[in-house]
């Protein structure tokens, strides 16, 4: 049994929770069997229910009480997987106590100097020294969703344009583009994700042009539907650009940053800066697509999952 522990919430961002949801499928497709740990973050759960995905709810800011421990007993886990950003050396250990291998994702932690294995597929600095007894790093860990294989194809023009930023957009950047796109005239299609917040805010810069989706069943699905994407510098625009959708990148946190530029350095995307200075006029500027969209499928394979699955299994 592999556990994936995540943490979803609309401060973290819903990242995490989704990357947990493609690991998932991608071991139980290997013969897996594996179960979700998720704290309290409602919109995470509903989806993991309505999926009828097994998963058990936890309290990750408990660092006494050994719940890791009676889990690993209870459920028979022999993998403990962390994906939830910077972990608690307290959190790791108890793990570790359990005489069982521990995987985190793009951790910086103190916890992450615990773990077995760091799989950093979102760190591009390689001079950076990051934790954990063995690393594998860069874009060939990508955990992509592998329904983008059915909706890849080149994109001619740059007319259709999407705006998706995030499962909580916990800044509400939203706004922000939606109001600049309708100033210029620009029609778009913005998509909400279950954890966003900030629909009072968002309703009053809506207007004619500007068309509102929430809830939709595949984000994939819907990049099938246009020419350019504005989006967040997590997983997204990854997933995008392997589809041949070319992205405008917004970092919504710092770390963010490099991120959307090695993506504009792949050629799928072009960076607009991080949301408190970003470049408005990046955002309704006229793209070479065709280009773009052949680079981003060249450049972002889709056979990160598999790579990482194997890596689990031989632990």
């Amino acid at each position: 049994m592999f556990a994936l522990c995540i943490e979803s919430s609309h401060v973290r961002g819903m990242g995490h929770f989704f990357r947990a949801l493609n690991l998932s499928a991608a071991l139980k497709q290997a013969g897996q069997a594996c179960r979700i740990l998720v704290n309290a973050h409602e919109p995470a759960l509903r989806l993991l229910e309505g999926a009828g995905i097994e998963h058990t709810t936890v309290d990750l800011a408990d660092f006494e009480s050994d719940w890791e421990g009676r889990l690993i007993e209870k459920e028979r886990i022999r993998v403990w997987v962390n994906d939830r950003l910077d972990t608690d050396a307290r959190h790791a250990a108890k793990v570790k106590q359990r005489a069982i291998p521990l995987v985190t994702f793009d951790d910086r932690g103190a916890g992450a100097a615990l773990a077995d294995l760091n799989i950093c597929a979102l760190a591009f600095d390689a001079t950076e020294p990051l934790p954990g007894r063995r690393l594998l790093r860069g874009i060939d860990y990508l955990i992509l969703n592998p329904e983008i294989a059915r909706h890849r194809r080149v994109r001619h023009g740059s007319t259709r344009l999407l705006v998706t930023l995030g499962g909580s957009d916990t800044y509400g950047v939203t706004v922000k583009v939606v109001r600049c796109l309708r100033a210029a005239g620009r029609p778009a299609t913005v998509i909400v994700g279950p954890g966003f917040r900030h629909d009072a805010e968002l309703a009053k810069v809506l207007g004619p042009g500007i068309a509102l989706k929430r809830g939709v069943s595949s984000l994939i699905a819907e990049f099938a539907r246009y020419d350019v994407a504005i989006t967040g510098g997590g997983i997204t625009p990854f997933e995008a650009n392997a589809s041949g959708l070319p992205c405008i990148v917004i970092a919504n946190e710092f770390f963010e940053v490099p991120i959307a530029r090695e993506l504009a350095r792949l050629g799928g995307s072009v960076f607009a800066g991080h949301h408190a200075g970003m470049d408005e006029s990046i955002l309704v500027r006229d793209l070479p697509a065709e280009t773009m969209s052949r680079a981003g499928m060249e450049n972002i394979n889709l056979e990160g999952a598999a790579r990482v699955v194997r890596e689990l299994i031989s632990l």
